[in-house]
């Protein structure tokens, strides 16, 4: 049966009530017609025994596309980077057994993130579950703790409204991936089908939007009669699109505001009331700040261990917190807070906005012209200083803040892998919007950063998209390379070389007295021939001077995938670095601080 665009309209009409004659399709047409209802315009996937009905179904449509990565990891990260750009939510499709093992990761990935996804992975048949068939594992329970739901699907009549409900499920509250199991036979066995539903009753799953008035109201007066006041943000902003609301309150206000690792971008770093990203390698004055305010507002953050340090330490300082967040698991799990407030962070801004615009009373100017004097007092340290008059050779901050200088006027995407380059880039390219900035957070996934790149590249095909990476990283899906060039999706790479696994080896010095245990790499490959092979352009960069020349070529390639290998510091470390279990405001600034 051919599922054409001229179908679409079959799953609405049935759903508006026009038309709503079922007819007898199989599991898997049913399937490829509940995602086309969905709006789903990209699936990421690897085929197998147990989805090879899907993927003839996939064959037989034309409004999705479909893009066979090399590796099933890298195409939920691919789905992953989509989604994380668009707020859309991300597809992947995977096999049974294995297929969903190499799955896991990326699964993991966001969930900890709390990225919007809905994997569908193939099943053996009905009949052969619990029997150790050929690629056969338990999905559900292998899945269960870093899924946010997680169906089994065992009649072909139930996959409309499962899929409703994983949409559902995945893309309101506090998003995250759901994973739908389809046994083989539920996928070729037929079923009436009327159309998708139109709506999805689910009496256990209502997640709460509008904050509580009062809350709100108690939240205002703590605000306004601050006298250090501090406003820290976190990737529940841009999960709920809040950007315009947050950057409405802080201009209000004009208190000082910090953004998490996950948050960059939801104000806008170019702002004097911006303070750079707090947390264990963030900046004095954010930190400082943090840790001396008298009244907190936190936003979509989650106050996790690489942000707060040492708990007792935190907790040292009297403050009081108002927390706003969807999720009310999250209120209170690692600080006790004074004024929780559990709703949409955009509806709740939105009505914080109407309260403070109708109010009489105004913040203590003086009170925080003498708070901004101290924070300027922290500022002036230049935390992030670093030697940029080295002529041999190419320190890694140089990459990043060239890049940025290069593209900060430019529609352009920056993902990354995990490490020291991670940090850099977080440090060094100043983002001022939001949904820019691509990384794995929570989990700190090697690989992501050329499959990030993918899903992104995709679905904004005329941004600028570079993934920063360093060798260890990137060689974990470096196959995805040939996915690049299959789907035409031309990418920029920065590897910055530095032959270290550099977060490793930064903390062996620090911590180990330099035993470098396994943190060396001694055999990489030449990048620039590898590039080649894949059918892209490679280029070896060893010197400063050659730093910004190449970048500017390799943008000019607007039509190829290029590697760029930067040959950088090998001793160059991340500062400033708050040790694990410190305070966040004892801070190492340097070499000299070790």
């Amino acid at each position: 049966m051919e599922i054409s665009k001229a179908e679409l309209a079959s799953a609405a009409a049935a759903s508006s009530g026009i038309g709503n004659q079922s007819q007898e399709l199989m599991g898997a047409e049913v399937l490829i017609k509940s995602l086309q209802a969905e709006g789903v315009k990209y699936i990421w996937g690897y085929p197998g025994g147990a989805v090879l009905y899907i993927y003839d179904a996939l064959y037989k449509q034309d409004t999705m596309q479909h893009v066979l990565v090399r590796h099933e990891q890298a195409a939920v990260h691919a789905a992953d980077g989509y989604a994380r750009a668009t707020g859309e939510v991300g597809v992947a499709l995977v096999t049974s057994g294995p297929g969903l093992t190499n799955a896991v990761t990326g699964i993991a990935t966001a969930y900890m993130d709390s990225i919007p996804m809905v994997i569908i992975s193939g099943q053996v048949p009905t009949a052969a579950i619990g029997l150790d068939a050929f690629q056969e594992c338990d999905t559900v329970g292998i899945t269960r703790p870093i899924v946010k739901h997680n169906f089994l699907v065992k009649d072909p009549k139930d996959l409309a409204m499962t899929i409703k409900k994983a949409f559902h499920i995945a893309r309101t509250g506090r998003p995250g991936p759901v994973v739908v199991d389809v046994p083989k036979d539920v996928s070729f066995k037929k079923t009436p089908y009327a159309g998708h539903p139109e709506k999805v009753e689910m009496r256990s799953y209502n997640p709460v939007r509008k904050g509580h008035g009062g809350q709100i109201r108690k939240a205002l007066q703590l605000l306004l009669t601050a006298k250090r006041p501090y406003i820290y943000t976190g990737g529940g902003v841009l999960l709920s699109n809040a950007t315009n609301e947050l950057r409405a309150l802080v201009d209000m206000l004009g208190y000082p505001v910090t953004n998490t690792l996950m948050g960059l971008g939801a104000y806008p770093a170019s702002d004097r009331k911006f303070l750079g990203m707090l947390g264990m390698h963030g900046t004095i004055e954010a930190n400082n700040a943090m840790q001396n305010c008298d009244v907190l507002l936190a936003v979509g953050a989650r106050f996790d261990d690489r942000v707060i340090g040492n708990p007792k330490h935190f907790a040292q300082n009297e403050r009081k917190i108002i927390h706003i967040d969807i999720d009310p698991s999250s209120i209170s799990k690692r600080v006790r807070v004074d004024i929780p407030i559990v709703g949409d962070v955009k509806d709740v801004l939105t009505e914080l906005i109407t309260m403070i615009r109708e109010s009489s009373t105004k913040p203590d100017a003086g009170a925080l012209s003498d708070w901004w004097k101290t924070i300027e007092t922290w500022r002036d340290k230049d935390c992030l200083r670093y030697d940029r008059g080295n002529g041999d050779v190419i320190k890694p901050q140089y990459v990043v803040e060239t890049l940025w200088n290069m593209t900060k006027d430019a529609d352009c995407y920056i993902t990354s892998d995990v490490g020291q380059h991670q940090m850099w880039a977080a440090q060094y390219y100043r983002f001022d919007e939001p949904r820019r900035w691509i990384n794995s957070g929570g989990l700190g996934t090697m690989g992501v950063g050329i499959p990030y790149a993918m899903g992104i590249k995709l679905a904004k095909p005329q941004a600028e998209v570079f993934t920063i990476t360093g060798e260890g990283s990137v060689q974990m899906c470096i196959q995805e390379l040939s996915t690049c060039l299959q789907y035409n999706t031309p990418i920029k790479i920065c590897s910055l070389n530095n032959r270290y696994l550099g977060m490793v080896r930064q903390w062996q010095e620090i911590e180990y007295s330099g035993r470098y245990s396994h943190s060396y790499m001694d055999a990489l490959p030449n990048f620039v021939k590898l590039a080649e092979a894949y059918g892209h352009v490679g280029m070896l960069i060893e010197r400063p001077q050659d730093v910004e020349p190449a970048l500017r070529e390799a943008r000019k390639l607007k039509d190829r995938t290029v590697f760029m290998d930067f040959r950088t510091d090998p001793t160059e470390n991340v500062f400033p670095m708050v040790k694990a279990g410190a305070g966040i405001t004892e801070m190492l600034l340097g070499s000299e601080d070790l």
